[in-house]
């Protein structure tokens, strides 16, 4: 069994060598800053998929199913942000440079969820919901990327 790495330890290289930050909070526990990463990301698509059920269950009947996906969005991306930033890559920083990166990779799974929801459910004629959860699996892996290669990304000249 080989020791863990010290907390000071250089942060990973993704495989294109670029520096990601240094392993957040989460590691502590997880060690494995992919799993962890994932396990965030599972947490908030559930969370995301919950607000939009939530949504749906509330003003489903008197609005449109695209106002459950904005409002289950607009819920979701602060704890999705947050949950990033400090529990998996603990990054310091560009703050303001993070968030806008971290929209554009969010609003472009949101631009994708809209259009695949309304082809499902306006054009092919499946219900909402399990609509919801199909499409959330395929902007997930997408999103995994995004995240790792441009949001929270560090190069090995700024690590902080």
């Amino acid at each position: 069994m080989s020791e863990p790495e010290p907390e000071s330890a250089e942060p990973p290289d993704t495989p294109d060598g670029v520096r990601v930050g240094r392993p957040g909070p989460l590691m502590r526990v997880v060690r494995n800053q992919k799993l962890a990463f994932l396990l965030v990301g599972g947490f908030n698509t559930v969370l995301g998929t919950l607000w939009f059920i939530g949504w749906q269950t509330a003003i489903g009947d008197h609005a449109d199913y695209r106002v459950s996906i904005v409002l289950g969005y607009l819920c979701n991306v602060a704890c999705a942000f947050a949950m990033y930033r400090y529990l998996v890559f603990e990054v310091r920083g560009n703050f303001f440079t993070d968030l806008w990166r971290f929209v554009v990779v969010n609003l472009g799974a949101f631009v994708t969820n809209m259009i695949l929801m309304t082809i499902a459910v306006s054009v092919l004629g499946f219900p909402p919901i399990p609509a919801q959860i199909a499409i959330t699996a395929i902007t997930a892996v997408a999103s995994f990327f995004g995240y790792r290669d441009f949001s929270f990304r560090r190069s090995k000249k700024v690590i902080s």
